[in-house]
């Protein structure tokens, strides 16, 4: 089942542009590994595309910028139980 690992890192990058997806839900949708979508994201795509990387980048910066906040609503609705 291995693909053009060039062209995955492409798709995923526009996934994660459209749907404004973290890394681990586009690592669920594409049936791979967090670190394998950061691989192609941080290292593949500069080379390949750097106008997509540019972007990507920027929603990744936001992800990880929110996502204590991200962790607390989780924690928050595991003890509420909603």
């Amino acid at each position: 089942m291995r693909t053009n690992i060039d062209e995955r890192a492409c798709d995923l990058a526009v996934y994660i542009i459209e749907n404004k997806a973290t890394v681990r839900s586009a690592a669920a949708r594409f049936g791979i590994s967090k670190s394998t979508v950061h691989k192609d994201l941080t290292e593949r795509l500069p080379r390949l595309n750097p106008a997509l990387y540019r972007q990507v980048r920027q929603l990744l910066d936001i992800n990880k910028a929110e996502r204590h906040i991200r962790g607390g609503l989780a924690t928050r609705r595991k003890y509420k139980g909603n």
